[in-house]
């Protein structure tokens, strides 16, 4: 019996590799003797970089950069395919969570640390950046990225812009004429499972600057700059970014990478598989196990189970979903390949208690369900001899 294990991870619980090796626990259990490869999963967001260094050959880099206010901060990258390849997660120096509650200020939190990342990797002679950009704190459409990368942006009297999502608004010329050159020569995927445009109503602002600390008022101002960025930058581009699907991603980061830095956005999960070679690992398996923190309506929008069971059902691999809690019937992705959704939950509890035991459970869960598994398995064995 050959088993891949690819889970996200269990937010704020468990990170992607510690539900791997607790799902490995009890699949061990119930087969002793299987063959398990552990895939950690990431769909762009923080834990991208250490799953896919626990899959792939790499190493970490620390560099000097800023916070979403600007602030001196130690964040690092990975470097894959001998140093060629850079993994960079925007939240690792614009994320969200590096603010407090009383710091989330989206009127003037910024990308610019997230550009130092990408300066860094770019004088390393890098050729590929993969760019994750969940979890952000900032709302400046990839402004500061743009500037720490060179970019000059500019007011009506030619004077430059300060840092932040607000000023904006005042953009009269975007100079790329110092852009950093070796961009011309990196090819930048952007890990972006979300579809929302850059501004209006299932925009940037609208739809995820409350969660960022923005009011009403804060969402009206943010708007119409994020709107103006992007006129002018389709201007300079010739794309326009204002219909682009996905744009509004990270506080309008995603429109700003294809703008600023020439970027392809892609689903997050299947980057990360891509760079595991889980193709190869799922093709030649029995069963798939996948699973993340919460199973709902969300999982269908490119969330890791159905990138996971996409790439599964290619191969008539069945596949089954075991995450801390599930919402609907467990059939809800059976068009997606997913033959079943488990949760972890025994009962129940508080918060603290679910995640206190999340590894125990996990693990016990998994061991359940494959004992079942065997059964009909073996059964099917005994009326194929």
């Amino acid at each position: 019996m050959k088993i891949v294990i690819a889970p996200d991870s269990f937010k704020g619980c468990l990170n992607a590799l510690s539900v791997a090796k607790a799902m490995r626990l009890g699949v061990k259990r119930a087969y002793p003797e299987s063959v398990v490869d552990m895939i950690p999963m990431a769909d762009g967001g923080e834990g991208t970089v250490e799953a896919m260094l626990s899959s792939v050959s790499g190493v970490k880099v620390k560099v000097n950069t800023t916070d979403p206010l600007g602030r001196p901060l130690e964040a690092s990258y990975g470097l894959i395919d001998n140093g060629l390849t850079a993994i960079i997660e925007m939240a690792a120096a614009s994320g969200l969570t590096l603010l407090s509650k009383e710091e989330k200020r989206p009127r003037i939190t910024s990308t610019y640390g997230t550009g130092l990342l990408i300066r860094d990797a770019l004088k390393r002679g890098v050729n590929k950046i993969l760019l994750g950009i969940g979890g952000s704190a900032t709302n400046d459409g990839g402004a500061g990225m743009a500037v720490a990368l060179g970019v000059k942006l500019l007011d009506s009297r030619g004077k430059e812009l300060p840092l932040g999502g607000e000023a904006l608004a005042s953009l009269a010329k975007i100079d790329m004429s110092e852009i950093n050159p070796h961009l011309s020569k990196v090819k930048v995927e952007v890990a972006c499972d979300v579809q929302n445009p850059l501004c209006g109503p299932e925009g940037a602002s609208a739809v995820y600057g409350p969660q960022k600390g923005a009011g009403p008022e804060d969402v009206r101002v943010l708007d119409a700059a994020l709107k103006n960025l992007g006129e002018r930058l389709s201007a300079v581009t010739g794309t326009n970014l204002l219909k682009l699907a996905g744009g509004g991603a990270a506080g309008g980061l995603g429109a700003g990478a294809v703008g600023f830095l020439g970027a392809q956005l892609r689903g997050g999960s299947q980057i990360v598989l891509e760079v595991s070679n889980a193709e190869e690992k799922i093709k030649c398996a029995n069963l798939v196990l996948t699973g993340e923190g919460r199973t709902d309506f969300q999982t269908a929008y490119g969330k890791v189970p159905v990138g996971v069971a996409a790439l599964a059902k290619k191969h008539n691999v069945p596949v089954l979903v075991i995450s801390g809690s599930v919402e609907g019937p467990p059939d809800v992705f059976s068009a997606q390949g997913i033959q079943s959704c488990f949760s972890i939950s025994e009962g129940p509890g508080t918060f603290e208690e679910a995640f206190a035991k999340a590894q125990e459970q996990l693990e016990r869960e998994v061991w359940r369900i494959l004992t079942v598994w065997k059964l009909g398995w073996e059964s099917a064995d005994r009326k194929n001899i």
